[in-house]
């Protein structure tokens, strides 16, 4: 728990020692409008939100992104609040802790991208056999201790009995977007990785694969766009656009063949072949990675505070509507399938 408060000290100080600033710029001289994006990190997980600009569904919306890396939940939404990113995208658990801290503007959920964990358990030796059991004794890197990955993984632990600190080690000392170069330099006996990262990896011998995290946990609101409340009301219709462009994605790669989708990730994944992408993209549409309506339901969202509580995160309980709006997405859903 006072990891949690640290977080939103964190966050809140954040907010009130930036300058706050409007991100989102004004229209370019070509009548587009600019929106900065902090994504928490950056994976093929992801793909829909970057196929969308691509294919330019982003354009036909007259919006331009530019996206940066935040690198963990809280350094997203420390941007969203000092208000150097429009939009935060990451695990809603960033906005509960603002929530729960008492900010007068609370960042809103209006779209849900994700709905499973999107990260593959990694081993140093070929274990086809593995089961959960077996991290008995065991180090994992897993996330950063708050955040929706490493809570996941915990939940997942505890359905199989098995406790931090007494039957295996959960090192949170990592930095999320470190982990695998630690991993590599020798820290720990497992690791979570997202593709193409996890594939690659694999590929170079590296490492193995043996468990999708995501279907063992289950559906919950992994990954979702966010912004001040302050800012959705200005800036309705953009929101709105944004979400149709992704929508458009989703169903998109969702309807074509990772070979076809492959060659349009390229450019943001640069030095990543072809081949990894592709495969990348299949994995994650055998997992069921994303939402077709990017709207939250009821029942994910108390999972997700079942996970967070679990952890012994969480310090009330909220209510859906105090944090998430499905308006946007519900009609843009509408709109496109």
């Amino acid at each position: 728990m006072k990891k949690t408060k640290k977080i939103i000290t964190a966050v809140l100080a954040t907010c009130f020692t930036v300058l706050p600033l409007s991100a989102c710029k004004e229209e370019d001289n070509d009548g587009m409008t600019t929106l900065q994006i902090n994504e928490v990190t950056h994976s093929v997980f992801y793909a829909p939100l970057y196929l969308a600009d691509a294919l330019g569904y982003f354009k036909d919306e007259n919006i331009k992104i530019e996206l940066t890396n935040g690198g963990g939940a809280d350094n997203v939404m420390s941007a969203v609040l000092s208000g150097d990113a429009d939009i935060g995208f990451c695990g809603p658990e960033a906005s509960l802790y603002v929530l729960i801290g008492g900010s007068s503007d609370v960042p809103t959920v209006f779209g849900q991208l994700t709905k499973r964990d999107g990260s593959f358990l990694v081993s140093r030796k070929p274990e086809p056999n593995f089961k959960w059991e077996d991290l008995k004794g065991k180090e994992i890197l897993a996330g950063r201790k708050g955040g929706v990955p490493a809570m996941t993984f915990e939940y997942i632990l505890n359905e199989h009995n098995l406790k931090d600190g007494t039957d295996l080690t959960l090192n949170y000392d990592v930095a999320f977007n470190l982990m695998t170069s630690a991993f590599e330099a020798g820290t720990a006996d497992y690791c979570t990785m997202f593709d193409p990262v996890a594939y690659e990896y694999e590929a170079a011998g590296k490492g193995y694969v043996v468990a999708s995290v995501g279907e063992a946990s289950g559906e919950v609101p992994y990954t979702c766009f966010m912004a001040k409340s302050s800012w959705l009301d200005k800036n309705e219709a953009i929101a709105e656009g944004f979400l149709r462009a992704v929508t458009k994605a989703v169903k998109y790669v969702n309807e074509t063949a990772p070979t076809v989708i492959a060659p349009y990730l390229t450019a943001y994944f640069e030095g990543t072949s072809e081949a990894s992408l592709s495969a990348s993209v299949q994995r994650y549409r055998n997992i069921d990675a994303w939402n077709t309506n990017l709207s939250m339901t009821e029942s994910s969202f108390n999972r997700l505070q079942d996970i967070i509580q679990n952890a012994g995160e969480l310090t009330r309980r909220a209510q859906m509507n105090e944090l998430v709006d499905n308006s946007l997405a519900n009609k843009v859903y509408g709109e496109v399938y």
